[in-house]
């Protein structure tokens, strides 16, 4: 790359902390590093123009576990762990909301809710006798009950007439989140570079040598925040995986209010800008979603247009205005990565889904351990 004096000086120089990935990890963790270190150099590199794996392109969900899911973590946890993740996620929301304000991430807490298609009676009766014994789980945790049963207020079709409640979960826009944390990250003296994208990272004697497509650095620590990309430059338990998701066109009083759940979380859809947004449908092709290549396919943008049709919005003509996608990183436990891997280098990933609400105090906790 054709970089002149002045560039080289300015932002390749003395490099005290490179974080890889301006997601939600990546800046909660420069700016913590920030905190703790006010005279560091803290330079943030990112593959895309705008951070490119799930933070821009979530459904902005600020929640903790549907129902049937938590019940589902149950049967690879024990309570105790299963109690710690859901404290995690309701701290790192908190955390998340303290750092930016409701106001500018425009969180709005509409409560969330659980639909059971007809032909998943058994997962409803599982869920609706497991309701008490969940509850009485997460009381240390709200001091109530969470979950409950109401008769079905939104017209939804197809589906058993008692839906899940949980007053307790939220909203955000997704969008202007990045963006008060991007602005929060630059009025911080971080510096960001975009459209650049990391090779290798090479631990030497006492610096790591990082190459990029355009050009190659040193930096004295490393964070890796690259979450479902991350086993391009390390090897964790983690893999990638997609998430395809459509918004309609406006549609007219839309009635929808809220975050809904359905399949043990496999569907999620939400109002936004008198809109549905839908997404989901990983579970009917695992190893297929297991990919870093954003991109939709026939099989799941069709199931989400057919649940549309015969379930969320049956009574109502809708138009398909956007589709896209985002890479989470997942594995076999729900528990992020967040650990040292080598004298400089350090990893924060393996978000499993539940970005914003654990994005920010993952962050944190990278940066936290240089202390």
């Amino acid at each position: 790359m054709n970089l002149s004096y002045w560039e080289i000086k300015s932002w390749l120089t003395d490099i005290d902390f490179t974080v890889i990935g301006s997601g939600i990890v990546g800046l909660s963790c420069a700016l913590e590093l920030r905190r703790l270190y006010p005279k560091a150099n803290i330079l943030v590199l990112e593959k895309g123009m705008l951070p490119q794996g799930a933070s821009t392109k979530n459904a902005g969900f600020a929640c903790f576990g549907s129902l049937s899911e938590i019940i589902d973590d149950l049967q690879n946890h024990s309570e105790d762990e299963v109690l710690e993740l859901v404290s995690k996620r309701i701290k790192g929301l908190e955390l998340l909301r303290n750092i930016l304000g409701d106001n500018a991430i425009e969180y709005k807490q509409h409560g969330g809710y659980e639909l059971f298609l007809k032909q998943d009676e058994a997962l409803f009766e599982q869920c609706y006798n497991q309701k008490g014994s969940i509850n009485e789980l997460l009381w240390p945790l709200f001091e109530t009950n969470v979950f409950s049963f109401e008769d079905n207020p939104f017209g939804f079709e197809n589906i058993i007439e008692r839906i899940g409640y949980n007053k307790f979960e939220g909203q955000i826009d997704t969008g202007k989140m990045m963006e008060a944390l991007l602005n929060k990250a630059l009025g911080s003296r971080i510096k960001i570079l975009n459209n650049c994208c990391v090779d290798t990272v090479e631990e030497g004697n006492e610096t790591v040598h990082i190459n990029t497509t355009n050009f190659s650095l040193k930096s004295k620590k490393v964070f890796v925040a690259t979450n479902g990309f991350a086993n391009q430059l390390i090897e964790e338990n983690i893999k990638p995986a997609r998430a395809q998701v459509l918004i309609t066109k406006p549609i007219d009083k839309l009635y929808i209010k809220g975050t809904f759940h359905l399949n043990k979380g496999y569907y999620y859809f939400r109002n936004i800008d008198d809109r549905i947004l839908f997404g989901g449908g990983r579970n009917l092709d695992f190893k297929g979603e297991e990919t870093t290549k954003f991109g939709q396919t026939e099989l799941i943008q069709d199931k989400l247009e057919a649940l549309l049709k015969s379930t969320i919005i049956p009574s109502r003509d809708f138009e398909i205005e956007r589709r896209w996608s985002g890479i989470m990183g997942v594995g076999n436990q729900k528990y992020p990565i967040v650990k040292q891997l080598s004298n400089n280098v350090f990893c924060g990933v393996r978000l499993g889904g539940m970005g914003v609400a654990i994005g920010s105090s993952v962050g944190r906790e990278l940066a936290d351990l240089l202390e």
